[in-house]
């Protein structure tokens, strides 16, 4: 059997991954001693981001403004989907991020990395996620998740995520996301107008990490090789199986939010500071379900080639 096969087999066999990692005294909802940590509700957001979210212009305050991240060309866009922005939606999480060895000749996802990475984001986009609740948004558009080294200490990252918070003009429903929570969405303003058209509306942003150590080759393999075309088949093997086990995990969310399917997916890689060998596989995409009936389009939209003259 190639090593492919048994990757794929190994993938078919593996029990499905807990969409979210497990409860860790610092997760939302839960209170750490000593100091605060649960900012999912208006009453653990800092005060200067509820002054904020009452500025904004809602139901039942239209002296409010809005604020939002998108251009004007978007703005435009999004107002003619039936939506209209409320406000700019923002969730941090400044997160030290522990250390794991892997053993130096074996191929291993380090669980304690990617139990931080995602955990790390998951506080991020719930913070985000509550802030678009308090100012009463049907969803979130446009999210950016980001991550960025605070230069202060070391391992320590601040995860960002950051949207627009918008509300159907007409008050229609049907477009909160699972339980009732304000739908999140990773895709553009136009891909949102396209998703609409064909009959889909979005659920959430759904995700999937794995931090993976990649063995080292022996003395004796290396020489090998020199002067050869040949494939290093444990690092074929290694960054295969690390990719499909963030993909695995980004599809397990997406079931458990009941999607039909996943859309916009990108995959990224990157090392944050750690040892050689250690890369993290970082699996994105928006959840999709079909419109209710009722809010179908009566003809779906045919594509149109545009030719932009932007610069």
């Amino acid at each position: 059997m190639s090593w492919f096969e048994r990757i794929k087999n190994s993938i078919l066999s593996r029990a499905p991954p807990p969409g979210r990692p497990s409860q860790q005294p610092n997760e939302p909802g839960t209170v750490q001693a000593g100091g605060w940590s649960d900012m999912s509700s208006s009453q653990q957001m800092p005060p200067h981001a509820i002054a904020r979210l009452k500025g904004l212009r809602r139901e039942g305050r239209p002296g409010g403004i809005f604020t939002l991240d998108l251009s004007v060309n978007e703005f435009l866009l999004l107002r003619k989907t039936g939506f209209e922005p409320v406000g700019l939606c923002v969730g941090s999480s400044i997160y030290h991020v522990g250390i794991q060895y892997g053993s130096w000749n074996k191929n291993q996802e380090l669980d304690v990395l990617s139990q931080a990475m995602y955990q790390a984001r998951e506080l991020a986009m719930a913070r985000m996620q509550a802030e678009a609740a308090e100012m009463g948004a049907d969803g979130i558009v446009g999210v950016d998740l980001t991550i960025k080294p605070l230069p202060w200490a070391e391992h320590v990252f601040e995860f960002m995520a950051v949207g627009t918070g918008v509300v159907h003009a007409r008050g229609q429903l049907g477009f909160k996301g699972p339980k009732g929570q304000p739908f999140t969405s990773d895709l553009s303003v136009s891909d949102f107008w396209t998703l609409l058209q064909a009959g889909y509306r979005p659920l959430e942003v759904v995700m999937g990490t794995c931090v993976y150590h990649v063995a080292h080759r022996g003395l004796m393999k290396s020489l090998g090789s020199v002067g050869q075309n040949v494939e290093l088949t444990n690092f074929s093997q290694a960054l295969y199986d690390a990719r499909e086990i963030a993909m695995e995990r980004m599809q397990h969310e997406a079931l458990e939010a009941g999607a039909e399917g996943v859309v916009g997916v990108d995959l990224y890689e990157g090392s944050y500071s750690w040892e050689a060998h250690v890369i993290e596989f970082f699996a994105i995409g928006t959840a999709v379900v079909p419109l209710e009936a009722g809010q179908q389009p009566s003809v779906m939209a045919d594509p149109q080639l545009v030719l932009s003259v932007n610069s």
